[in-house]
Parts: structure tokens; C-alpha cells; sequence
């Protein structure tokens, strides 16, 4: 068992993803199969194994990267198109620590939108009088 628990934790988030569904299909190779196969779409079985190897590799990346760092880029991001008031309810609702919240909501607080497209840049417009001549 021993053996078998170093070989998942060498797979990772794919290994206890797999195991899940093994779980669940109460060790049912079809049962399996077919989820596997579901998850690939079009591509079937392989679709699904290649799923679980991007499922691990972006797990991967997103732990190297950070967690708190890609939440702070995803806010950012979404802090051009939606109402910051928005995002920030949201964060109090998600199911984080506290200490996270409070970076976050810090983070989109102190978040400075600079771009400006271009065409609305102010325009000078100068008013002149005319004397009237008769």
C-alpha cells in the first residue's frame, strides 16, 4: 500500500483525481474507462488521460506561480471589466482565510487602472468673438 501511495503522490493532483474516480466506480474498470472517455470528448480515453497530464501540469504551475499571486492577476484582470465593489463581495464569500481576503481585497483596493484608450484624450477648444461690422 505503501508502494502504491509514493507512486499517486508522484502523479499528483492527477494520481488523486484518478483514484477518485476509481473510488466512486466502486473498482470498476468500465466504470472508468468511461469516465475517462467522457472527460476526453471527442478524443476518448485519451482525451481523458491527456486531461488529467494538463490538469497536473497546470496544478503545478499554479503552485510554483503562487496561489495568492495568480488570485491577485485573475482580480486584477477582472477589475477592468467589473465593478470593483462586485469583485470585492466576492472575495469575502469565497471559501479562503481570512488572512488571504484581506491580501486580496488590499491588493484590488490599491489596483490603479492607467490605460485610457486612445480618441479620449480631452480636446482644447478655443472660443473666439467676432466683431460684428455693419
Amino acid at each position: 500500500m505503501d508502494e502504491l501511495v509514493k507512486k499517486l503522490a508522484g502523479l499528483g493532483l492527477p494520481g488523486i483525481l484518478f483514484v477518485i474516480a476509481t473510488a466512486t466506480s466502486g473498482g470498476n474498470v468500465a466504470a472508468v474507462v468511461a469516465l475517462l472517455s467522457s472527460l476526453g470528448g471527442p478524443l476518448g480515453l485519451l482525451g481523458g488521460l491527456g486531461l488529467l497530464g494538463l490538469v497536473g501540469i497546470l496544478a503545478e504551475y499554479i503552485t510554483g506561480f503562487g496561489t495568492e499571486n495568480v488570485l491577485k492577476l485573475v482580480y486584477t484582470e477582472r477589475s477592468k471589466t467589473e465593478s470593483v465593489r462586485f469583485l470585492l463581495k466576492e472575495i469575502n464569500e469565497l471559501p479562503i482565510t481570512d488572512e488571504l481576503k484581506a491580501k486580496l481585497q488590499q491588493h484590488l483596493n490599491s489596483v490603479v487602472v492607467t490605460d485610457t484608450p486612445e480618441g479620449d484624450t480631452p480636446k482644447t477648444i478655443e472660443i473666439v468673438e467676432e466683431e460684428v461690422t455693419t
